[in-house]
């Protein structure tokens, strides 16, 4: 399955074990990745890309998005084109999910690292974990087909996917099994040192970021987020849940964790879709599993 924006926490792992290893520091300017650098990202680190603060103008926020959609694109670029917007706010003062800002870490990883995105997460995680059904998806790794419901028809197969422009952000593709292995060692202290699994947790919003949707905020993490799922199914339950979901060419997935209880729920759709539908088997998934009272509809 194509992962879409599940994607963004193996980047953003990538980058928190190159900083176990020294390479570089979540504090490190981007300009000292990024040569030539232009003026205004002076004052952005590594950690505003990490946690969608960095101010760039992301992929869909710029013009002509749908010819840039269907488009091939290399990661030098897609650096050279986040280069010619102004920041749509200072580094730090707010949040704004941000494709563009993955795109560029991924342009970090193979500066600091020598080898293709892909190559690294290989080296890195994928080989010593045993994950041969995951990697940067190249047409060849045989992904399903993704589907879309248009025009009130059924589903409609969704070919041209191009995740080259996303491809740090969204362009990994994985089996349920890979997952679980992945989630085991990540939050099982076996990737990252227990200050660099810390900061990717953590919450780095600005402290006056607003309530979503009527309903307590998310925590924004590096490529993962925390926040009580279970609020949004009937009848609820609040176990605060570490996630990522991921939508993309024929596709929506969600997986998440609880992490007192040591679960992981992954939830896999070849159906952009089928959100609803997704979200509440997670969450069925989830709460079976803790105990609490079976979720049977979505809490509108």
């Amino acid at each position: 399955f194509r992962l879409a924006s599940v994607s963004k926490q193996f980047t953003a792992a990538a980058i928190l074990r190159l900083q176990d290893d020294g390479v570089l520091s979540v504090d490190d300017p981007l300009c000292r990745w990024v040569d030539p650098c232009p003026a205004a990202w002076a004052p952005i680190r590594l950690h505003h890309l990490l946690s969608h603060t960095s101010g760039i103008p992301d992929l869909m926020a710029r013009p002509g998005w749908g010819l840039r959609r269907v488009t091939p694109a290399t990661p030098d670029e897609l650096t050279a084109e986040s280069m010619q917007y102004g920041l749509q706010f200072p580094p730090g003062t707010k949040i704004r999910y941000n494709n563009a800002a993955y795109n560029l870490l991924g342009h970090v990883v193979q500066k600091a690292s020598g080898l293709p995105l892909g190559d690294y997460l290989r080296k890195a995680f994928f080989a010593p974990l045993g994950m041969a059904d995951t990697g940067v998806e190249d047409d060849a790794s045989d992904v399903v087909m993704g589907y879309a419901n248009l025009g009130g028809g059924g589903p409609t197969p969704q070919p041209d996917h191009n995740v080259s422009i996303i491809f740090a952000a969204g362009a990994l593709y994985s089996t349920l099994d890979d997952l679980l292995v992945w989630n085991r060692a990540l939050h099982g202290g076996r990737l990252l040192s227990p200050e660099s699994y810390a900061q990717m947790i953590a919450d780095h919003a600005p402290a006056d970021t607003p309530d979503e949707r009527g309903r307590p905020r998310r925590d924004w993490g590096y490529g993962l987020f925390t926040n009580s799922l279970g609020r949004q199914v009937r009848p609820d339950f609040l176990d605060r849940q570490i996630y990522h979901t991921g939508s993309w060419s024929g596709f929506r997935n969600l997986i998440t964790h609880q992490p007192d209880a040591d679960v992981t729920v992954i939830v896999l759709s070849n159906n952009f879709h089928q959100r609803e539908a997704v979200f509440l088997l997670s969450q069925q998934g989830m709460a079976e599993a803790l105990g609490r009272a079976f979720p049977t509809a979505m809490n509108r």
